[in-house]
C-alpha cells in the first residue's frame, strides 16, 4: 500500500511524463494561444476598483465571476466573450433569500437586450458596467424610444434622476479589449 505522499508524487511524475510525451511527439497543446496553460486574472484597482461594490457578480462560462477584473487574452477568453458566449448570469448574493437575483435567475422587465462586448481594434480597454438599483414601489420604469435604439449611449444620470433611483445598491464592471490586440 502506497502512502498518500508517495501517491501524490507518483501522480505528479505521471502527469509530467505525459506532458513531455505530448511535446516530444510534436502534438499541439489544447490551448494554442497559451501553451503554458497558465492564465492570470488581474483585478481592477484605483478608481476602477472603487466602482465595484456590493458583491454583484457577472458570471461567464469557464471564467466564473469577472466582476472587477480585466478579461485575459489567454484561452481566447476575449474572443469568446465577444463572439461566442451569450449573456452572462448576473447574481446578487445579498438579495432576499429565495429571490431570483440571489440565484442568478433574473426575471422581470428587460429594458435593453444583451449585447456582447465588442471593443474596436486598437482602441485599448473598454469598461462594461452593471449597476443594480432598488426600484421604488409602484414605479413603472421604461426607456424612451430614443434610449431604446441607442444601445446605452444615453445619459445614465438623467435616467436615474427621472425615476428617483438614488445610488446603486451594488455595482461592478469588467474591462476588455479587442480580442486580437
Amino acid at each position: 500500500m502506497l502512502s498518500m505522499g508517495r501517491m501524490k508524487l507518483l501522480g505528479a511524475v505521471l502527469l509530467a511524463a505525459s506532458l513531455l510525451g505530448t511535446a516530444a511527439r510534436g502534438e499541439q497543446s489544447p490551448w494554442p494561444d497559451d501553451p503554458s496553460r497558465t492564465c492570470f486574472f488581474q483585478m481592477l484597482s484605483g478608481v476602477d476598483g472603487e466602482f465595484c461594490r456590493g458583491d454583484l457578480e457577472i458570471i461567464y462560462p469557464e471564467l466564473g465571476d469577472v466582476g472587477c477584473a480585466y478579461i485575459p487574452k489567454c484561452h481566447q477568453y476575449r474572443r469568446r466573450i465577444s463572439r461566442e458566449w451569450g449573456s452572462p448570469r448576473v447574481r446578487y448574493p445579498q438579495a432576499e433569500k429565495g429571490a431570483d437575483l440571489r440565484t442568478g435567475n433574473v426575471k422581470g422587465l428587460v429594458l435593453t437586450d444583451y449585447v456582447r462586448p465588442t471593443p474596436p481594434p486598437r482602441s485599448g480597454y473598454h469598461r462594461y458596467q452593471l449597476r443594480l438599483y432598488e426600484q421604488p414601489a409602484h414605479e413603472a420604469i421604461a426607456l424612451s424610444p430614443e434610449e431604446r435604439v441607442s444601445l446605452g449611449a444615453w445619459a445614465m444620470e438623467s435616467f436615474v434622476e427621472q425615476f428617483q433611483l438614488g445610488s446603486p445598491v451594488a455595482s461592478t464592471q469588467f474591462l476588455t479589449k479587442y480580442y486580437e490586440d
